[in-house]
C-alpha cells in the first residue's frame, strides 16, 4: 500500500531514557510502515537541553505556535541528583512547564479504558477528564532559603511609582520562602478552554480550589470562572444539557470518589498535576492516560503524562529485557496524527489514528500486555500473555 501523506509538519519532541527508546520503536513498528511522517524535530533530551541552555525547549514551543500540532515524549525534570548525574550547569526547568507557559493552554488528561481492566474505584464506570491549568503557581515560582531571623514581605512596584507591601512572616530562625503568581488573562483562557472542551465533548465541568483559605489568590480563579460562565456559557450549557459546578477541593475529592465519572474536573496547575496521577492510577495505570495541551488560539500538544521510566532504562542499557507500557505514548502519536488529519480534512490519516488506538486496546483485551497491567486485567476466558516492551508493539502491529 502507498503511505498516507499530510502537508503541514507535526512538531516532534523526543525526550529521555526508556521513553526515548519506545519513541523510536513506536515510529518504526507502528507508524512509519503506514504514514509518511512529516515532522519538525526537536531533541528535548536532557543532554541537548544542557547543550542549548534550554533554548531547544523554547524553540519547540514556538514551532507548535507556527504549525499548531505537536507530539512530545516524556522528559526529565532535573533535581539535585540529576544535576550531578548529567553534569548540568544548572537545574533546568520542567520542559512541560516551559511549553505550557508559552502556549498558555489547558492540559486535558483522561484515562484510556480497556475491556478487562476495572478501576480501583468501582463506581467509576465512565472516564474522568482532568483539566489542568497550564500557567503559573509553583511551576513559575520564585523561592528563597531564609538563613536566620528575618521579616519577609510581598512588594509590588507599579510604573507610576506606587508600591504595595504586605508582610508574609516574621522568621525567628531559618526557613524557606516561596512566591507564586497567576494572571487574570491566563485564568480566563483556562476557563474558556474548559467550557469549550465541555461543549465539544458534551461533559459537565466541576471546578475546585480552596478559596476559603486563599481568599485572594484562589478566590480570583473562582470569580473569573463564574463571570465567564454566566456571561458567555450558561445558555450554551443549558442548551447542551450539561452543567458547571464549583466546590472546595476537599469537598470535590469526596464527591469524585462517590461519582460515576463522565465529567471534566478543572483544577489549578499543581492540583491538576497531583490529581491526574491519582485518577490515572485509580483507573489502572499512569501509562494508560491521554494528555493534550489545548491553547485558546488553536494549538495542540499531545504527550504521555508519565515519567521517563528510569529503572527500565538502566536495565535496557545492560541488555536486559524490559516490559514497559507504551500505550500513553502511542496515544500521544495517534492524537497528534488525528488532529493533523482534522486540520487538513485528511480522512485517511484520521482513520489510521483510530485504527492504531483500536489495535492497541484490542491487543490488551485479547490478553497481550506489558507486565504492569497483568494484575489489573480480569476477563473471563482470556489468558494473559505478558509481553516485553518491543514484543507488545509487535503484537499491536499484527492487528494493525
Amino acid at each position: 500500500m502507498s503511505k498516507i501523506k499530510y502537508a503541514t509538519p507535526i512538531v516532534e519532541m523526543q525526550g529521555d531514557e526508556m521513553t526515548r527508546i519506545l519513541w523510536d520503536w513506536i515510529k518504526e513498528i507502528l507508524i512509519e510502515p503506514y504514514v509518511e511522517l512529516n515532522t519538525e524535530f526537536y531533541d528535548l533530551g536532557l543532554e541537548n537541553r544542557e547543550k542549548t541552555a534550554d533554548q531547544v525547549t523554547v524553540d519547540a514551543a514556538n514551532a507548535i505556535k507556527k504549525y499548531h500540532v505537536g507530539v512530545k515524549c516524556a522528559t526529565i525534570t532535573p533535581n539535585a541528583q540529576r544535576v550531578e548525574e548529567y553534569n548540568l550547569s544548572k537545574m533546568w526547568l520542567s520542559p512541560n512547564g516551559t511549553i505550557r507557559a508559552i502556549l498558555d493552554g489547558t492540559v486535558f488528561r483522561a484515562p484510556i479504558l480497556v475491556n478487562g481492566m476495572r478501576p480501583y474505584v468501582p463506581t467509576w464506570t465512565k472516564p474522568i477528564t482532568i483539566a489542568r491549568h497550564a500557567y503559573g503557581d509553583i511551576y513559575k515560582n520564585s523561592e528563597m532559603r531564609v538563613d536566620g531571623p528575618a521579616t519577609a514581605e510581598l512588594v509590588v512596584s507599579y510604573p507610576d511609582g506606587r508600591v504595595d507591601r504586605q508582610k508574609i512572616a516574621d522568621f525567628k530562625g531559618a526557613g524557606v520562602l516561596q512566591g507564586v503568581h497567576n494572571l487574570d488573562a491566563s485564568i480566563g483562557s483556562f476557563a474558556r478552554s474548559c467550557f469549550n472542551y465541555a461543549l465539544s465533548t458534551a461533559q459537565s465541568v466541576w471546578f475546585a480550589t480552596k478559596d476559603t483559605i486563599s481568599k485572594t489568590y484562589d478566590h480570583r480563579f473562582k470569580d473569573i470562572f463564574a463571570e465567564i460562565y454566566e456571561n458567555e456559557y450558561r445558555e450554551k450549557f443549558e442548551k447542551a444539557g450539561i452543567s458547571y459546578d464549583y466546590t472546595l477541593i476537599d469537598d470535590s475529592v469526596a464527591r469524585i470518589v462517590r461519582s460515576n465519572g463522565g465529567f471534566i474536573w478543572a483544577l489549578k496547575n499543581y492540583d491538576g498535576d497531583v490529581m491526574s496521577d491519582m485518577v490515572a492510577t485509580a483507573y489502572g495505570s499512569l501509562a494508560m492516560m491521554t494528555s493534550v495541551l489545548v491553547s485558546p488560539d488553536g494549538n495542540y500538544e499531545y504527550e504521555a503524562a508519565h515519567g521517563t521510566v528510569t529503572r527500565h532504562y538502566y536495565k535496557h542499557l545492560k541488555g536486559e529485557e524490559t516490559s514497559t507500557n507504551s500505550v500513553a505514548t502511542i496515544f500521544a502519536w495517534s492524537g497528534a496524527l488525528r488532529q493533523r488529519g482534522k486540520s487538513e480534512d485528511n480522512s485517511a490519516l484520521i482513520e489510521f489514528a483510530d485504527r492504531l488506538e483500536k489495535a492497541t486496546l484490542d491487543t490488551i483485551s485479547s490478553g497481550y500486555m506489558t507486565k504492569d497491567l497483568v494484575g489489573l486485567f480480569h476477563l473471563d476466558g482470556v489468558t494473559v500473555y505478558p509481553q516485553s516492551s518491543r514484543s507488545f508493539l509487535e503484537k499491536i502491529a499484527e492487528r494493525l
